[in-house]
């Protein structure tokens, strides 16, 4: 409750001026394609949202970046020309920094440990700033799975991914932490990847468990590296002056809804994430399981440099030892 009526406030205060026609329908943006899990949980709050206002309210879901990439989704929903969105953090943490804590390597042991810590009050409080920061609500955190590495060539150590073209989510903690590694990080956009990784115009990816399995980047794979390096969260968001043009009983409605299907983006990956990577494994690919020693100094250099970066570091530390 102390959060939400700090939301209440910081969104007034970003108010260009005072709304008083509330929209019916509402659009909501994503870049995951339509069978994903992020899309399911945006349909089915769209599905709750309509039926808990007896219909007064509707949302449309536009996925697979219908509505731009998730760039320049921000900046719509900044002016207001987008009303909410299911967003990486990554893309957040751009311009709020402090949120690029939670890609710190190893920070989760596991699948599980990383939804404990998404649901830590010491998470939510990072969502706090944003309206003022960034100018949108952030509701709740959602997450895809872990990140693992498939490659073009073999890979038995961190040395093999040296100078090699790695594909990665164009934020900066992972292209920092791929730096440190040795390789040549290469942001691009989702719908590119199966192809690049098919023409060799990158050796390598990093990516989530479901996306490797579901659009099979594994067809042009010789080395699958689970490796489980990094968390990769999600959060629901809000246009900030959106909801500083909402009744207080629409945001209360929106809030609770939209953080319930957020967050059972959580368990649906929790539940699915090892059966995913056994279907990877039997695909007669080379498959090894590493650890953060694969990695060598990168996760010392990684740390080095987001100590400076982020106060928030240690704090989320704290926490996932709180929740192992």
């Amino acid at each position: 409750m102390k959060y939400f009526k700090k939301l209440l406030t910081s969104a007034a205060l970003l108010a260009m001026s005072s709304l008083t026609v509330q929209a019916d329908e509402f659009r909501l943006g994503l870049i995951t394609p339509p069978p994903h899990i992020w899309t399911k949980a945006a349909e089915a709050f769209g599905a709750e949202l309509a039926e808990a206002s007896d219909g007064a309210h509707s949302l449309s879901v536009f996925p697979a970046r219908q509505l731009g990439n998730e760039a320049e989704m921000l900046q719509q929903l900044q002016t207001g020309a987008l009303d909410m969105a299911f967003m990486t953090v990554a893309e957040v943490s751009n311009r709020a920094p402090e949120l690029g804590a939670f890609y710190a390597p190893y920070l989760a042991n596991d699948i599980g440990h990383a939804g404990r810590i998404l649901r830590s009050d010491s998470a939510k409080s990072m969502l706090e700033p944003l309206p003022g920061q960034v100018g949108v609500v952030g509701l709740g955190y959602g997450m895809a799975g872990l990140r693992q590495i498939v490659s073009r060539g073999d890979v038995s150590s961190a040395a093999d991914l040296a100078g090699k073209k790695l594909r990665i989510t164009p934020f900066a903690p992972i292209l920092d932490f791929y730096n440190a590694v040795g390789a040549a990080p290469t942001p691009m956009p989702l719908p590119s990847v199966y192809d690049a990784l098919a023409n060799g115009q990158v050796d390598a990816i990093d990516m989530d468990a479901e996306l490797i399995w579901v659009l099979k980047y594994y067809d042009h794979a010789d080395t699958i590296v689970q490796s489980d390096h990094m968390m990769f969260p999600m959060v629901g968001l809000v246009s900030a002056k959106v909801w500083a043009g909402m009744s207080e009983d629409d945001r209360a409605m929106i809030s609770d809804l939209m953080t319930k299907h957020v967050d059972s983006t959580i368990d649906s990956y929790v539940a699915k994430e090892a059966g995913w990577l056994e279907q990877i494994a039997g695909t007669g690919k080379t498959y090894t399981k590493v650890d953060a020693s694969f990695f060598g100094n990168a996760i010392d250099e990684w740390n080095a440099i987001w100590s400076q970066k982020t106060s928030s570091l240690d704090a989320l530390r704290a926490t996932a030892a709180d929740t192992e």
